[in-house]
Protein backbone atom coordinates (compact mmCIF):
# COMPACT_ATOMS: atom_id res chain seq x y z
CA UNK A 1 0.00 0.00 0.00
CA UNK A 2 2.89 2.88 0.65
CA UNK A 3 4.17 2.02 -2.65
CA UNK A 4 0.76 2.87 -4.41
CA UNK A 5 0.22 5.87 -2.64
CA UNK A 6 1.12 9.28 -3.76
CA UNK A 7 4.60 10.27 -3.81
CA UNK A 8 4.17 13.43 -1.11
CA UNK A 9 2.18 11.24 1.19
CA UNK A 10 4.90 8.32 1.10
CA UNK A 11 7.05 10.79 2.72
CA UNK A 12 4.93 12.57 4.81
CA UNK A 13 5.65 12.59 8.46
CA UNK A 14 1.90 12.78 10.02
CA UNK A 15 1.40 15.55 12.65
CA UNK A 16 2.31 14.16 16.22
CA UNK A 17 -1.16 15.61 18.03
CA UNK A 18 -1.49 15.10 21.62
CA UNK A 19 -3.71 12.06 21.27
CA UNK A 20 -1.12 10.10 18.81
CA UNK A 21 1.94 10.61 20.85
CA UNK A 22 -0.30 9.38 23.64
CA UNK A 23 1.10 8.65 27.53
CA UNK A 24 -0.41 7.07 30.35
CA UNK A 25 -1.50 9.26 33.62
CA UNK A 26 -4.42 11.41 34.86
CA UNK A 27 -2.96 14.88 34.47
CA UNK A 28 -3.55 15.85 30.62
CA UNK A 29 -2.23 19.33 29.89
CA UNK A 30 -0.61 18.69 26.99
CA UNK A 31 -3.87 20.14 23.97
CA UNK A 32 -5.16 23.25 25.48
CA UNK A 33 -8.30 21.35 25.90
CA UNK A 34 -10.74 23.15 28.73
CA UNK A 35 -10.90 21.32 31.60
CA UNK A 36 -14.76 21.92 31.84
CA UNK A 37 -17.15 19.37 30.80
CA UNK A 38 -20.26 20.75 30.26
CA UNK A 39 -23.46 19.22 29.45
CA UNK A 40 -25.88 19.06 26.36
CA UNK A 41 -28.97 17.87 25.73
CA UNK A 42 -29.75 16.68 22.53
CA UNK A 43 -32.73 14.69 20.48
CA UNK A 44 -31.24 12.67 18.07
CA UNK A 45 -34.19 12.60 15.86
CA UNK A 46 -33.09 13.97 12.69
CA UNK A 47 -30.00 10.95 12.37
CA UNK A 48 -32.15 9.58 8.99
CA UNK A 49 -31.47 13.29 7.10
CA UNK A 50 -28.23 14.36 5.92
CA UNK A 51 -27.45 17.72 7.73
CA UNK A 52 -27.46 20.85 5.80
CA UNK A 53 -24.43 21.92 4.60
CA UNK A 54 -23.85 25.33 6.43
CA UNK A 55 -26.69 25.04 9.08
CA UNK A 56 -28.20 28.52 9.40
CA UNK A 57 -28.87 28.47 13.26
CA UNK A 58 -25.30 27.97 13.34
CA UNK A 59 -23.71 30.21 11.25
CA UNK A 60 -25.89 32.68 12.63
CA UNK A 61 -24.99 32.01 16.08
CA UNK A 62 -21.60 32.42 15.45
CA UNK A 63 -21.76 35.21 12.97
CA UNK A 64 -23.36 36.94 15.36
CA UNK A 65 -20.69 36.28 18.57
CA UNK A 66 -17.41 36.91 16.28
CA UNK A 67 -19.09 40.27 14.92
CA UNK A 68 -19.63 39.87 11.56
CA UNK A 69 -22.62 38.75 9.22
CA UNK A 70 -23.61 35.12 8.36
CA UNK A 71 -22.47 35.39 4.75
CA UNK A 72 -19.15 36.11 6.18
CA UNK A 73 -19.21 32.83 7.68
CA UNK A 74 -18.39 29.31 7.16
CA UNK A 75 -18.36 25.97 9.08
CA UNK A 76 -16.40 22.79 8.98
CA UNK A 77 -14.60 20.41 11.73
CA UNK A 78 -12.64 22.24 13.56
CA UNK A 79 -10.42 24.87 11.93
CA UNK A 80 -8.03 22.00 10.84
CA UNK A 81 -10.69 21.58 8.34
CA UNK A 82 -10.50 25.43 7.40
CA UNK A 83 -7.08 25.04 6.82
CA UNK A 84 -6.96 22.54 4.38
CA UNK A 85 -9.85 24.23 2.29
CA UNK A 86 -8.00 27.11 1.91
CA UNK A 87 -5.12 25.18 0.43
CA UNK A 88 -7.20 23.22 -1.38
CA UNK A 89 -8.99 26.21 -2.59
CA UNK A 90 -6.67 28.80 -3.48
CA UNK A 91 -2.99 26.85 -4.18
CA UNK A 92 -1.92 24.77 -7.21
CA UNK A 93 0.16 21.53 -6.48
CA UNK A 94 3.32 21.86 -7.77
CA UNK A 95 2.73 25.08 -8.52
CA UNK A 96 2.19 27.50 -5.88
CA UNK A 97 3.29 27.77 -2.15
CA UNK A 98 1.95 28.66 0.92
CA UNK A 99 4.25 30.60 4.10
CA UNK A 100 4.14 30.13 7.65
CA UNK A 101 6.50 31.54 10.46
CA UNK A 102 8.07 29.09 12.86
CA UNK A 103 7.71 28.02 15.73
CA UNK A 104 3.94 27.87 15.00
CA UNK A 105 1.50 25.43 15.02
CA UNK A 106 1.89 22.44 12.47
CA UNK A 107 -0.69 21.65 10.21
CA UNK A 108 0.29 24.37 8.39
CA UNK A 109 2.50 22.39 6.95
CA UNK A 110 1.24 19.16 6.99
CA UNK A 111 -1.87 19.89 4.92
CA UNK A 112 0.25 21.55 2.41
CA UNK A 113 2.76 18.68 1.91
CA UNK A 114 -0.48 16.04 1.74
CA UNK A 115 -1.80 18.16 -1.31
CA UNK A 116 1.64 18.77 -3.09
CA UNK A 117 1.77 22.59 -2.38
CA UNK A 118 5.04 23.82 -1.47
CA UNK A 119 5.98 25.35 1.98
CA UNK A 120 8.16 27.97 2.84
CA UNK A 121 9.14 29.18 5.81
CA UNK A 122 10.11 32.58 7.59
CA UNK A 123 10.83 32.41 10.92
CA UNK A 124 9.56 34.46 13.70
CA UNK A 125 12.30 37.43 15.08
CA UNK A 126 14.27 36.66 18.50
CA UNK A 127 10.76 38.56 20.19
CA UNK A 128 8.59 36.19 18.10
CA UNK A 129 7.09 38.56 15.67
CA UNK A 130 6.83 38.53 12.09
CA UNK A 131 9.70 39.25 9.74
CA UNK A 132 8.06 41.80 7.47
CA UNK A 133 11.17 42.41 4.95
CA UNK A 134 11.71 38.59 4.89
CA UNK A 135 8.18 37.78 4.24
CA UNK A 136 8.00 40.23 1.36
CA UNK A 137 11.55 38.28 0.02
CA UNK A 138 9.78 34.87 -0.18
CA UNK A 139 6.06 36.36 -1.67
CA UNK A 140 7.15 34.30 -4.92
CA UNK A 141 4.06 32.14 -5.96
CA UNK A 142 3.05 32.34 -2.34
CA UNK A 143 -0.96 32.38 -2.14
CA UNK A 144 -1.45 31.74 1.42
CA UNK A 145 0.08 33.20 4.49
CA UNK A 146 -0.53 31.58 7.62
CA UNK A 147 -0.55 34.18 10.73
CA UNK A 148 -0.75 32.62 14.22
CA UNK A 149 -2.26 34.97 16.64
CA UNK A 150 -2.11 34.17 20.04
CA UNK A 151 0.84 31.87 18.23
CA UNK A 152 0.94 28.35 18.97
CA UNK A 153 3.31 27.49 21.02
CA UNK A 154 4.47 30.94 22.19
CA UNK A 155 1.31 32.61 23.08
CA UNK A 156 2.57 35.87 22.22
CA UNK A 157 -0.32 38.25 20.05
CA UNK A 158 1.67 39.69 16.88
CA UNK A 159 1.22 43.53 16.08
CA UNK A 160 -1.59 44.55 14.69
CA UNK A 161 0.30 47.52 12.58
CA UNK A 162 2.36 44.50 11.80
CA UNK A 163 -0.65 42.71 10.02
CA UNK A 164 -1.87 45.55 8.41
CA UNK A 165 1.36 46.22 6.71
CA UNK A 166 0.85 42.71 5.73
CA UNK A 167 -2.71 42.83 4.34
CA UNK A 168 -1.04 45.41 2.51
CA UNK A 169 1.92 43.82 0.95
CA UNK A 170 0.07 40.84 -0.24
CA UNK A 171 -2.66 42.29 -1.89
CA UNK A 172 -4.06 41.14 -4.64
CA UNK A 173 -1.23 38.31 -4.74
CA UNK A 174 -2.08 36.39 -1.51
CA UNK A 175 -4.12 35.61 1.14
CA UNK A 176 -3.70 36.19 4.65
CA UNK A 177 -5.07 33.54 7.40
CA UNK A 178 -5.49 34.58 10.71
CA UNK A 179 -5.27 31.88 12.93
CA UNK A 180 -7.44 32.70 16.02
CA UNK A 181 -7.94 29.65 17.71
CA UNK A 182 -7.03 31.36 21.12
CA UNK A 183 -8.87 34.33 19.91
CA UNK A 184 -11.61 34.03 22.74
CA UNK A 185 -9.36 34.55 26.16
CA UNK A 186 -8.10 38.08 24.24
CA UNK A 187 -10.90 38.96 21.98
CA UNK A 188 -10.19 42.49 21.95
CA UNK A 189 -7.01 41.32 19.81
CA UNK A 190 -9.06 39.83 16.50
CA UNK A 191 -8.72 40.94 13.34
CA UNK A 192 -12.14 40.76 12.36
CA UNK A 193 -12.98 44.15 12.29
CA UNK A 194 -10.41 44.34 9.20
CA UNK A 195 -12.66 42.40 7.13
CA UNK A 196 -14.23 45.14 5.67
CA UNK A 197 -11.38 46.71 4.43
CA UNK A 198 -9.75 43.59 3.33
CA UNK A 199 -10.38 41.06 0.50
CA UNK A 200 -7.49 39.13 0.97
CA UNK A 201 -8.13 38.35 4.94
CA UNK A 202 -9.01 35.29 6.23
CA UNK A 203 -9.77 33.87 9.98
CA UNK A 204 -9.53 30.44 11.42
CA UNK A 205 -11.71 30.32 14.62
CA UNK A 206 -12.67 27.07 16.96
CA UNK A 207 -14.95 25.82 19.55
CA UNK A 208 -12.43 23.31 21.13
CA UNK A 209 -10.73 25.99 23.47
CA UNK A 210 -12.82 28.45 25.17
CA UNK A 211 -15.62 26.47 24.70
CA UNK A 212 -14.93 23.22 25.82
CA UNK A 213 -15.66 21.30 23.07
CA UNK A 214 -12.71 19.79 21.51
CA UNK A 215 -14.07 16.72 21.24
CA UNK A 216 -17.14 18.24 18.84
CA UNK A 217 -14.65 19.10 16.10
CA UNK A 218 -16.66 22.56 14.77
CA UNK A 219 -14.53 25.36 13.76
CA UNK A 220 -14.94 28.61 11.08
CA UNK A 221 -13.74 30.73 8.92
CA UNK A 222 -14.40 34.28 8.61
CA UNK A 223 -14.05 35.85 5.41
CA UNK A 224 -15.49 37.98 2.84
CA UNK A 225 -18.26 36.58 0.82
CA UNK A 226 -16.09 36.14 -2.29
CA UNK A 227 -13.44 34.20 -0.79
CA UNK A 228 -16.37 31.86 1.55
CA UNK A 229 -17.91 30.68 -2.32
CA UNK A 230 -14.66 29.94 -3.40
CA UNK A 231 -14.43 27.65 -0.18
CA UNK A 232 -17.99 26.36 -0.60
CA UNK A 233 -17.19 25.02 -3.73
CA UNK A 234 -14.62 22.13 -2.24
CA UNK A 235 -16.03 21.48 0.95
CA UNK A 236 -17.99 18.17 1.47
CA UNK A 237 -21.53 18.27 0.73
CA UNK A 238 -22.30 17.36 4.86
CA UNK A 239 -19.69 18.82 6.89
CA UNK A 240 -21.26 19.35 10.12
CA UNK A 241 -23.26 16.29 11.77
CA UNK A 242 -26.44 16.99 12.97
CA UNK A 243 -25.59 17.01 16.78
CA UNK A 244 -22.60 19.01 16.05
CA UNK A 245 -24.46 21.57 14.73
CA UNK A 246 -27.05 21.26 17.95
CA UNK A 247 -24.74 21.07 20.77
CA UNK A 248 -22.98 23.66 18.73
CA UNK A 249 -25.46 26.25 18.31
CA UNK A 250 -26.45 25.37 22.28
CA UNK A 251 -22.88 26.93 23.43
CA UNK A 252 -23.42 29.97 21.36
CA UNK A 253 -27.00 30.83 22.91
CA UNK A 254 -27.00 33.23 25.58
CA UNK A 255 -26.65 31.45 28.22
CA UNK A 256 -23.71 29.16 27.17
CA UNK A 257 -22.01 32.45 25.98
CA UNK A 258 -22.41 33.40 29.88
CA UNK A 259 -20.73 29.98 30.78
CA UNK A 260 -17.72 30.01 28.46
CA UNK A 261 -16.96 33.88 29.70
CA UNK A 262 -16.97 32.33 33.20
CA UNK A 263 -14.94 29.74 32.53
CA UNK A 264 -12.45 31.56 30.61
CA UNK A 265 -12.36 33.46 34.01
CA UNK A 266 -11.55 30.70 35.74
CA UNK A 267 -8.53 29.52 33.26
CA UNK A 268 -6.69 33.13 33.27
CA UNK A 269 -6.74 32.94 36.89
CA UNK A 270 -5.87 29.10 37.03
CA UNK A 271 -2.83 30.48 34.62
CA UNK A 272 -1.83 33.33 36.55
CA UNK A 273 -1.41 31.12 39.82
CA UNK A 274 0.64 28.66 37.59
CA UNK A 275 3.39 31.03 36.04
CA UNK A 276 3.17 33.18 39.24
CA UNK A 277 4.36 29.75 41.42
CA UNK A 278 6.67 28.83 38.27
CA UNK A 279 8.45 32.07 38.23
CA UNK A 280 9.20 31.86 41.65
CA UNK A 281 12.03 28.88 40.49
CA UNK A 282 15.31 29.24 39.86
CA UNK A 283 16.54 29.04 36.18
CA UNK A 284 12.82 29.41 35.02
CA UNK A 285 11.64 31.57 32.56
CA UNK A 286 7.59 32.09 32.10
CA UNK A 287 6.81 33.14 28.72
CA UNK A 288 4.44 36.12 28.83
CA UNK A 289 1.24 34.90 26.60
CA UNK A 290 -2.38 34.73 25.78
CA UNK A 291 -4.49 31.67 25.45
CA UNK A 292 -5.07 28.32 28.20
CA UNK A 293 -1.50 27.55 27.62
CA UNK A 294 1.65 28.56 29.03
CA UNK A 295 5.48 28.41 27.43
CA UNK A 296 8.01 28.05 30.16
CA UNK A 297 11.54 27.51 29.93
CA UNK A 298 13.26 24.80 32.42
CA UNK A 299 17.19 24.72 32.77
CA UNK A 300 16.58 21.24 31.53
CA UNK A 301 13.50 21.40 29.15
CA UNK A 302 13.50 18.13 27.70
CA UNK A 303 14.30 16.11 31.21
CA UNK A 304 11.40 17.47 32.80
CA UNK A 305 9.24 16.49 30.07
CA UNK A 306 10.23 13.25 30.12
CA UNK A 307 10.09 13.29 34.62
CA UNK A 308 6.18 14.62 34.36
CA UNK A 309 5.75 12.00 31.50
CA UNK A 310 6.81 8.83 33.64
CA UNK A 311 5.06 10.80 36.43
CA UNK A 312 1.53 10.17 34.98
CA UNK A 313 1.66 14.52 33.89
CA UNK A 314 1.26 14.62 30.71
CA UNK A 315 2.60 18.35 29.16
CA UNK A 316 3.51 19.23 25.58
CA UNK A 317 7.64 19.59 24.51
CA UNK A 318 8.04 22.57 22.52
CA UNK A 319 10.21 22.80 19.51
CA UNK A 320 12.08 25.99 21.24
CA UNK A 321 14.94 24.77 23.06
CA UNK A 322 14.54 23.72 26.82
CA UNK A 323 10.94 24.96 27.05
CA UNK A 324 7.54 22.78 27.71
CA UNK A 325 3.80 24.02 26.60
CA UNK A 326 1.33 23.32 29.68
CA UNK A 327 -1.96 23.52 29.36
CA UNK A 328 -4.22 25.40 31.88
CA UNK A 329 -6.12 22.51 33.67
CA UNK A 330 -8.66 22.51 36.91
CA UNK A 331 -6.82 24.24 39.76
CA UNK A 332 -6.07 20.71 41.51
CA UNK A 333 -4.33 20.02 38.37
CA UNK A 334 -2.02 22.94 38.20
CA UNK A 335 -1.38 22.28 42.25
CA UNK A 336 -0.69 18.75 41.52
CA UNK A 337 1.66 20.66 37.87
CA UNK A 338 3.50 22.86 40.17
CA UNK A 339 4.11 20.90 43.45
CA UNK A 340 5.94 18.35 40.83
CA UNK A 341 7.78 20.77 39.05
CA UNK A 342 8.96 22.42 42.43
CA UNK A 343 10.44 19.18 43.64
CA UNK A 344 12.29 18.17 39.99
CA UNK A 345 13.65 21.14 39.35
CA UNK A 346 15.06 23.00 43.01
Amino acid sequence: MEKLARKQVQLLTPYLSARRIGGSGDIWLNANESPHDNEYITTFDRLNRYSECQPPELINAYAAYAGVIPEQTLTSRGADEGIELLIRAFCEPGEDSILYCPPTYGMYSISAETIGVERKTVPLTADWQLDLEGIKANLDKVKLVFVCSPNNPTGNIVNREDIITLLEMTKDKAIVVMDEAYIDFCPEASTADLLSEYENLAILRTLSKAFALAGLRCGFTLANKSLIDVLLKVIAPYPVPVPVADIATQALSEAGLARAKEQISVLNENKAYLEEELSKLEGVTVYPGNGNYSLIQFPEGDKLFKAAWDKGIILRNSPIEDCVRISIGSREECEKTIEFIKGTVE
